[in-house]
């Protein structure tokens, strides 16, 4: 008979929302991985100004594929609300 060869897939862990928001509120603040958690605040924990949420806010919606819109966008003060509000509307 014949022998075949199986090859095994590797199966990577899907990436969560909170992982990928995270990533990119380190990306969009300078702040390293570990600064971050689901309840800091980008504003008192993070040290972001206006500009930088907003420029935040813009990450989310490229990487996400949505649109917030600017009042949904001055509730999301944590990354645990981003989290909530991406699964929420998409």
């Amino acid at each position: 008979y014949k022998c075949c060869r199986i090859h095994f897939l590797t199966w990577r862990r899907p990436v969560s929302v909170e992982d990928r928001v995270r990533k990119i509120v380190c990306e969009q603040l300078g702040v390293s991985n570990d600064e971050v958690n689901k309840d800091s605040s980008f504003v008192d924990d993070l040290g972001a100004d206006s500009l930088d949420t907003v420029e935040l806010v813009m990450a989310l919606e490229e990487e996400f594929d949505l649109e917030i819109a600017d009042e949904e966008a001055e509730k999301i003060s944590t990354v645990d609300e981003a989290v909530n509000y991406i699964n929420t509307n998409s």
